[in-house]
């Protein structure tokens, strides 16, 4: 599996990625448990060559019939990849858990409250139970997980943002501006006092605009979390009292659709979120994130 850590999930591995998941290959035996069988017959081969060298000669043999055998399978292929794929879901439900239990009480509250509607949502559309729609549960899990994936990196930045707008005060920084203008208009012209005190004076003020900047972002993403929450209780209602799935369907990929213009939103101010937060979900595209009920499972 250590080849799979290096490929993204659903990539088809390349042959040599193959050849190496097939010779790292362990097999369940009954009552052993998994043995790495492979390695073990190359070194009984290995050992039985020092009284015969011919036997290293069939045991190279056998060895590249297999790996090459093996590594060409249509079904070992599609084992790697879906083994692949199982282990980056974990590996994100993992880094899931360990950020929504950064959050602050009240917002791990408010994100898990999401996480239930979500649930209702996709508990509804089953017990419609229409065949005709194989693969909408997919569909509509993926747009759910895609919008807790948002709502999880809005708290986490509108934690950052108001745990760094604590620490700077505007109107005292406004008053140091003031009085640091004073100084700079009573000093000599260029002279070593100017300029340091010129250099302190432009230094307020970006810590100024950088507060500015914060308070307009944590405006824009105490909206963003609103309408998320509110768009989910829309598509409950709307599904309930429909009572048609290919509804629901359709609301899903229209708010797919404007959640692509905050994510676009996020990236554009990642330099500041991530510098205000510094997470691991604020610096990368979004995943292809496991179940809701998996994602329940581990909070």
């Amino acid at each position: 599996m250590r080849a799979g850590r290096r490929s993204m999930a659903g990539e088809t591995p390349s042959y040599v990625e193959l050849l190496r998941e097939a010779f790292n290959r362990s097999a369940r035996i009954p009552f052993l448990g998994r043995l790495p069988v492979n390695k073990m017959l190359l070194a009984v081969f290995g050992v039985a060559g020092i009284a015969n060298p011919g036997f290293w000669l069939l045991g190279v043999g056998l060895e590249v019939a297999f790996l090459f055998g093996l590594a060409s399978s249509a079904r070992f292929q599609k084992l790697v990849q879906a083994e692949r794929l199982m282990e980056r879901q974990r590996e994100w439900a993992e880094r899931l858990r360990a950020s929504v239990e950064r959050l602050q009480p009240e917002n791990r509250d408010r994100y898990r409250r999401l996480v239930d509607s979500c649930r209702l949502i996709l508990g509804m559309s089953e017990a419609l139970q229409l065949d005709s729609l194989g693969d909408f549960r997919d569909l509509r899990g993926q747009n759910l997980n895609q919008l807790l994936a948002i709502f999880l990196r809005l708290l986490l930045s509108r934690e950052a943002i108001v745990a760094n707008l604590k620490g700077v005060d505007r109107r005292r920084l406004e008053a140091e501006i003031t009085r640091l203008e004073q100084r700079l208009a009573e000093a000599a012209p260029e002279t070593a006092l100017a300029r340091s005190l010129q250099g302190t004076v432009e230094i307020q003020r970006r810590r100024l605009e950088n507060r500015a900047r914060a308070e307009q972002s944590l405006a824009v993403i105490d909206a963003e979390l609103e309408r998320i929450e509110q768009q989910v209780a829309l598509l409950h209602e709307e599904g309930a009292v429909s009572g048609k799935p290919e509804l629901l369907s359709d609301r899903l990929d229209a708010v797919a659709s404007t959640m692509s213009e905050t994510t676009r939103w996020m990236e554009d101010n990642a330099e500041l979120l991530g510098s205000l937060g510094g997470d691991p979900l604020m610096s990368s595209n979004l995943p292809e994130l496991p179940d809701l009920d998996r994602v329940e499972e581990k909070q």
